[in-house]
C-alpha cells in the first residue's frame, strides 16, 4: 500500500510549494468555513485552478470544512461543497455533525473525512466514523504508536496522522479558551492562540506551560507505513510557502526512501521553524516537560535556506508525467496522434492529409525529434512510435499543432473531474418553541459537592463522573435523575475499565448516561441507559440536533460558543439543555498539569491553578485518567438575567467545579428565585456576544 503525503496548502504559492516537492496530496480552506480562517485561502478562480493544476499532477486535493457552523450559514457552505464537488475535489475534512449530514445531502458521492477536530482517539471513534460513511480519520495527535496501530487494524477504515508541525495543548475540536477569552473561537478557525502566552502554574517553574514543542516524527516514517497508516499530514497551513517546500521535500524523501533524516535534514527542519526543538512525545508515551518549547522572538529568517527553496516552485517544474506518442501518417487520409499516460487517460487529435513531398520528404527520426520538443509541459514522452508512408510531407506548424492538442487534450482528461450525483439540503423543519421556563440541571465534579439539602431542592437532573459512581449516595437522589458523565477522552487501555463502570451503573439503576465524543456511539452499543448529549459534542445548529436525535439520544446540550439568539433559534427536536452557571472548560489536556518539578503527579492533593499575566486564575483540575480540564477564571452567571428561561430549553444547568457542597446549595437556590448570593467575580460567558 502506497502510504501518502499530505501537505498544507494556505495559498497558491503554498500549493505549488507542495506539489513541486513531492505531496501526493494537498488541503486546503476556501471560503469562510475552515479551521485556519486566518490564512490567505483561496478564491473562486483560484480554487478552481488550484484542483486543475493538482489534478494535472497526480496531487489529489482535499478541502477543509472543518469547522462548527451556525444555522444561517447552512446555505453559504452548501454552495461551497456543491461547487467543491463538481470542479472534482477528491475529499472534504469536516469536524461538525451537521455539517456531515449536509455534505452527504448536498454531495452524496463526494468523500468525506473527519477531521482531527472530531477528537477521535480511539478504535470506537473510528468504528463512529466509519458507520457514518467517512472514508478517513484524522487521529488526535496525542495518541501513542499502540494506539494508532490499534486503529490501523480496522479493516475499512483508513487513517491519517499529523507527523510534523504545531501542538495544541487541548484535543483539538474541545478548546473554547480562545473563545471565552477573546471571542476568537478555535472551533470556528479563528484561534489566537493565548496558549502561547506566559503563565505560572503551581509547582511548575515554566513561563509557559501551555506551549508544547511542534512534533516531529521524522524518526518513525517506516514505522507508521508498517503499520498501515494510509497518509502522513503536515502542519502548517499559516507557514510561509518556503517553509512548505522544505518540510514537504524532507519528508517526501524520507518516505520514498524509508529512512531517517540526515543531520542535515533535521538542521533545515528546525532552521524552517521549531519551538526549541521538535518531540515526539505523544507517539513516543513520553509524555512531560521536555514536550514544551516555545518560538523566541526575533528568530533570523533562514534566508539560504528559503532562497533554495523558493527555486523549487518559483520557476521549475519537477514533476513529469511519462507518456507514450502514436503518430500516423499516410497518404490520403487525416494524420492523426494519439498520446497515452500511465493513468488510463488517453488523447486523439487529427490534422491536416498529408501532401506529395516536392523535395524532402517526412522521415520518422524528424517527426520523432518535434514531438518530443514538450517543454513547457508536465509531459515526458517514453516511447514514440511513428507510422509513415513514404513520399509524404507536411508543414513543422502541422506536426506541432499536432503534439500541442493532443497534450491539451490529454491535460483536459487528467483533469477532468468524476462523474457525481448533485444533492439539495433540507434544512431541519421548524418546531414550536417550549414556553414554560427551563428545569435545572446539576453536574458535580465531585461527589462531597452533593448534599441532603441540594435534592430538596429537587434538580431534574444531576451529572457526575462516572468513575465517581461508588462515592456517590444514591439514596439522596429520591426524584431527581441520575446521569453519569462519561470521559470525553479515554485511551484504548482505558476501554475495559470503563465498560466495567457502565455495567456496574447499570447494575445500580443509574438514570442515564451522558456523551461527548462520536466513540461513545460505538462504546454504547448494546448497553440500555438512555444517551444524553453532553457540551462536548459541540451542538451549534440544528442539524446536529437532528443528527443526535436520530443517535438515539434523548437529549442535547447546546454549546457554550452559542449566544442567546442562536440557543432560541435552534430547532429543537429533542429536548436542549445549556449551562447557565459556572465555570466553563477552556481545555483538556493529555499532558499532566498538576506536577511537581520531579514530574510526580499531584492530582490527588487537589486542583493545580493557572495564572495568567494580569493575575487572573485558572482551576486545573484533575479528570478522568490524570488528563487535566481548565476551567474559566470567572464564573458564569446569569440568574440575575431572566433572558435564558425564555430560548426553548428543557433543561438549563448549573456546573459546580470548585464549588463546596454549601455553595452549592446557594447556588441552586439563588436560580430558583431564593436569596441574593453573587459570586465575587463572574461573567456573562459568550451568551451575549458573538465569537468569530
Amino acid at each position: 500500500m502506497h502510504t501518502e503525503l499530505l501537505a498544507p496548502a494556505g495559498s497558491y504559492d503554498a500549493l505549488r510549494a507542495a506539489v513541486q516537492n513531492g505531496a501526493d496530496a494537498v488541503y486546503l480552506g476556501y471560503g469562510d468555513f475552515n479551521a485556519r480562517r486566518n490564512a490567505k485561502n483561496f478564491s473562486e478562480e483560484e480554487f478552481r485552478a488550484a484542483v486543475r493544476y493538482c489534478h494535472a499532477r497526480n496531487v489529489k486535493v482535499y478541502l477543509t470544512l472543518n469547522t462548527l457552523l451556525f444555522d444561517r450559514e447552512f446555505a453559504a457552505a452548501e454552495d461551497v461543497v456543491s461547487f467543491a464537488s463538481a470542479i472534482g475535489v477528491d475529499a472534504v475534512l469536516v469536524q461538525d455533525l451537521g455539517v456531515l449530514q449536509m455534505v452527504r445531502a448536498a454531495a452524496p458521492d463526494l468523500p468525506v473525512h473527519a477531521s482531527t477536530q472530531m477528537s477521535i482517539h480511539n478504535t470506537d471513534g473510528a468504528l463512529a466514523a466509519k458507520a457514518l460513511g467517512l472514508s478517513r480519520v484524522v487521529l488526535a495527535r496525542e495518541m501513542t504508536k499502540e494506539q494508532i496501530a490499534a486503529v490501523c487494524a480496522i479493516e475499512g477504515v483508513e487513517t491519517e496522522v499529523f507527523v510534523h508541525g504545531a501542538h495544541c495543548m487541548c484535543y483539538s475540536g474541545q478548546c473554547s479558551m480562545s473563545a471565552l477569552i477573546g471571542g476568537r473561537s478555535g472551533n470556528r478557525g479563528t484561534c489566537a492562540q493565548p496558549c502561547r502566552l506566559p503563565y505560572t502554574l503551581t509547582a511548575s517553574s515554566s513561563q509557559y506551560p501551555l506551549s508544547l514543542k511542534d512534533m516531529s516524527l521524522a524518526d518513525h516514517i517506516q514505522e507508521l507505513c508498517e503499520m498501515g497508516v494510509a497518509c502522513l499530514k503536515l502542519e502548517g497551513r499559516m507557514k510561509r510557502p518556503e517553509y512548505v517546500a522544505v518540510v514537504t521535500r524532507i519528508y517526501a524523501d524520507l518516505l520514498r526512501q524509508q529512512r531517517t533524516p540526515t543531520a542535515e535534514e533535521r538542521m533545515d527542519l528546525t532552521a524552517a521553524f521549531s519551538r526549541s526543538g521538535f518531540t515526539d512525545g505523544y507517539y513516543a508515551d513520553r509524555t512531560g516537560s521536555e514536550m514544551f518549547g516555545v518560538r523566541r522572538e526575533n528568530t533570523p529568517e533562514p534566508k539560504q535556506l528559503f532562497d533554495a527553496a523558493r527555486e523549487t516552485y518559483e520557476h521549475k517544474e519537477h514533476f513529469h508525467a511519462g507518456i507514450e506518442m502514436e503518430l500516423t501518417i499516410r497518404a490520403g487520409e487525416e494524420s492523426r496522434l494519439t498520446v497515452l499516460d500511465f493513468s488510463g487517460n488517453r488523447a486523439d487529435v487529427t490534422g491536416p492529409v498529408p501532401e506529395a513531398a516536392r523535395s524532402r520528404p517526412l522521415n520518422a527520426e524528424d517527426l520523432k525529434e518535434r514531438l518530443k520538443k514538450t517543454g513547457g509541459t508536465i509531459f515526458l514522452p517514453e516511447r514514440i512510435t511513428v507510422h509513415l508512408d513514404e513520399g509524404l510531407s507536411l508543414p513543422a506548424s502541422a506536426i506541432n499543432a499536432l503534439r500541442r492538442d493532443a497534450l491539451d487534450l490529454l491535460s483536459e482528461h487528467r483533469c477532468a473531474p468524476p462523474v457525481r450525483r448533485t444533492g439539495e439540503y433540507t434544512p431541519a423543519a421548524k418546531q414550536n418553541r417550549r414556553n414554560d421556563a427551563p428545569l435545572f440541571t446539576v453536574s458535580i465534579h465531585d461527589p462531597a459537592q452533593l448534599s441532603e439539602e441540594l435534592f430538596t431542592l429537587a434538580p431534574a437532573r444531576v451529572y457526575f463522573p462516572i468513575e465517581k459512581l461508588g462515592a456517590l449516595d444514591l439514596h439522596m437522589a429520591k426524584n431527581t435523575e441520575l446521569y453519569a458523565v462519561l470521559p470525553r477522552i479515554y485511551k484504548e487501555q482505558e476501554r475495559a475499565k470503563l465498560l466495567s463502570m457502565l455495567r456496574h451503573a447499570e447494575d445500580m439503576g443509574i438514570s442515564g448516561v451522558a456523551i461527548s465524543n462520536i466513540g461513545h456511539l460505538h462504546l454504547l452499543k448494546g448497553c440500555a441507559l438512555p444517551m444524553a448529549a453532553d457540551w462536548g459534542m459541540n451542538v451549534t445548529n440544528s442539524e446536529t440536533l437532528r443528527f443526535l436525535h436520530r443517535a438515539g439520544c434523548t437529549s442535547a446540550t447546546v454549546s457554550f460558543e452559542l449566544r442567546q439568539e442562536q440557543i432560541r433559534d435552534l430547532q429543537k427536536c429533542l429536548p436542549a439543555e445549556a449551562l447557565v452557571y459556572g465555570r466553563l472548560p477552556l481545555m483538556i489536556t493529555e499532558n499532566c498539569l498538576n506536577q511537581d518539578g520531579h514530574g510526580t503527579c499531584r492530582c490527588g492533593e487537589g486542583p493545580a491553578v493557572l495564572t495568567d499575566r494580569t493575575g487572573a486564575k485558572f482551576p486545573v483540575l484533575p479528570v478522568f485518567g490524570c488528563r487535566n480540564e481548565m476551567q474559566n477564571s470567572k464564573i458564569l452567571f446569569l440568574a440575575d438575567k431572566p433572558d435564558y428561561q425564555h430560548l426553548g430549553l428543557t433543561f438549563a444547568r448549573l456546573r459546580f467545579t470548585t464549588e463546596t457542597s454549601r455553595e452549592c446549595v446557594h447556588v441552586l437556590r439563588r436560580y430558583l428565585g431564593e436569596g441574593s448570593w453573587m459570586p465575587e467575580e463572574y461573567t456573562r460567558g459568550l451568551f451575549y456576544r458573538s465569537v468569530e
